[in-house]
């Protein structure tokens, strides 16, 4: 079976096509462009450096050579490529702000996918199609693991992003020191991302979106920080522990696999 991935949002397609193809035997491609992947996440596939309307072009040609096209995020292709291959099976997956309450907007192109994907539970709405499937994200456990090293106790750390001010409530209460890090002056390259969070306890996994809203989901940080067995404390303020079985990637990528099969069945 051949899948080729479209877009890779917070490399989320990469740790997929990883994981399959060496679970399963797949060959998968993931795409993406450079210029939205400031912090190395594609880690299995290709960047390519061009404008949209040229990734575009190219994707509509590349789909033919595969037998199912999963796309993340960038969904205004789904009609070319339903106009094109009308009986080629796509995948639209889902991670965030692009559908957040706008479900009813996008219909005209969600509504020309096979399958829909949602990778969190707070993007559901009255507006989300009752045949959606909540797909969690995946962890790559091969980057992110715990190791033995020691910690530094009592310390926490905080990517902001617009909740700077729960995170210090936070560490206050759990009388934590705090580093928040300001991702848009500095950025972390991914792979060093795991080596970063193993310096700290607690992960604060707390974050408002560009409106204000506060969000409920973990994010994938908050995950890989679960993953290299750190304490992670959410928007609520409750502290968990150990990554869920959900989000290991053997887990999704059957899932994935099985949803593939009976789309080339039908």
């Amino acid at each position: 079976m051949k899948v080729l991935h479209i877009w890779d949002t917070a490399g989320t397609a990469s740790i997929i096509a990883k994981y399959m193809d060496m679970v399963f035997g797949t060959e998968s491609l993931v795409v993406h462009t450079k210029t939205f992947d400031l912090f190395g996440l594609t880690t299995y596939g290709e960047l390519w450096d061009c404008g949209a309307n040229t990734f575009s072009l190219r994707c509509l040609l590349l789909a033919r050579k595969f037998d199912v096209v999963h796309i993340h995020t960038f969904d205004k292709l789904i009609p070319f490529l339903k106009v094109i291959y009308p009986k080629k099976p796509v995948v639209l997956h889902y991670h965030g702000s692009e559908i957040r309450g706008n479900w009813l907007l996008k219909r005209r192109f969600w509504s020309k996918a096979d399958v829909i994907l949602y990778s969190t539970t707070e993007l559901l709405s009255n507006e989300t199609p009752k045949t959606a499937v909540y797909m969690p994200n995946p962890v790559d456990t091969n980057l992110f693991y715990p190791l033995k090293a020691r910690f530094k106790p009592k310390t926490a750390f905080h990517i902001s992003y617009n909740a700077d001010d729960l995170a210090k409530m936070y560490a206050n209460k759990y009388h934590l020191e705090l580093t928040i890090h300001n991702r848009e002056r500095q950025r972390i390259p991914h792979f060093k991302l795991s080596e970063i969070l193993r310096q700290y306890e607690y992960y604060i996994d707390i974050k408002r979106d560009n409106y204000g809203r506060l969000l409920t989901a973990l994010s994938k940080t908050g995950l890989e920080a679960l993953a290299c067995n750190l304490k992670v404390i959410r928007w609520d303020g409750e502290v968990i522990y150990g990554l869920p079985k959900e989000h290991r990637p053997e887990y999704v990528v059957r899932r994935l696999y099985n949803i593939y099969l009976d789309l080339l069945k039908s």
